[in-house]
């Protein structure tokens, strides 16, 4: 097996789902009437399908990832709608596009030829507060966490982790996880992250603190298909 092949467990599949129109080339044109007709939606050029159990045993296994030994997440106690999985784009949202969906848990980066990869994800307190557009700025492996001074004044016990004391180090108990992308709108940080979390149980759920968090294996996978400066639409 490749890397490839572990990073998209799809990607080994060989035949296409979705019928092919020759009326995808006609899209948007006018008819002798002067009719616009309709829109034809993208052809699905990539399998949708469920992940197979074998394909989610690779992708929640354990991953050593810079020196770092991820365990295996216990998948099966996962709803499996929230695994990660290739689907239909829906969100309306251009190739490349990273949407959160909020309250429906899911966590979207569009793809060409009408896919799009979803992730199921958790949402914390700071995750509801932030919508709209916005840009992927910065990206992180294995970030520092470093609590807000608000943050601290409320909880003097994460002093040791603040700002000034230059954060927590990057590791399994890190609330960032192995991976953090940061939000940035019209050039200020929105303080809104993607990030990993090795609490699992709370994928699908609103948690107490965090943005938006991803099972560590996913928020790898994540960061490795979401390109430079992508922009990242946000509903609540």
């Amino acid at each position: 097996m490749t890397p490839t092949d572990i990073a998209d467990p799809f990607s080994r599949r060989t035949f296409l789902l979705g019928a092919l129109s020759t009326a995808a080339t006609l899209a948007g044109c006018t008819t002798s009437t002067g009719v616009r007709t309709p829109p034809v939606p993208p052809v699905i050029s990539r399998p949708i399908l469920p992940p197979t159990d074998e394909e989610l045993a690779v992708m929640y296994g354990p991953v050593e990832d810079d020196g770092i030994l991820i365990p295996a997440i216990p998948y099966r106690e996962i709803d499996p709608r929230f695994y990660r999985q290739r689907v239909a784009n829906t969100t309306g949202e251009p190739d490349n596009t990273v949407v959160v969906d909020t309250p429906g848990r899911f966590l979207y980066i569009t793809e060409p030829g009408g896919t799009a990869m979803r992730y199921g994800v958790g949402i914390g307190r700071e995750g509801f507060a932030w919508q709209g557009e916005g840009i992927i700025h910065w990206r992180q492996h294995w970030p520092r966490w470093k609590p807000p001074n608000e943050m601290v004044a409320r909880q003097p016990e994460l002093a040791r982790f603040s700002i000034e004391n230059g954060g927590m180090e990057p590791g399994l108990k890190n609330p960032l996880g192995a991976r953090a992308l940061y939000i940035f709108q019209n050039g200020q940080d929105t303080l809104y992250r993607l990030h990993g979390s090795p609490e699992w149980r709370s994928i699908g759920k609103a948690v107490s603190s965090g943005c938006v968090r991803l099972i560590n294996q996913d928020i790898i996978d994540l960061y490795a298909r979401v390109p430079y400066h992508a922009r990242i639409v946000v509903h609540q």
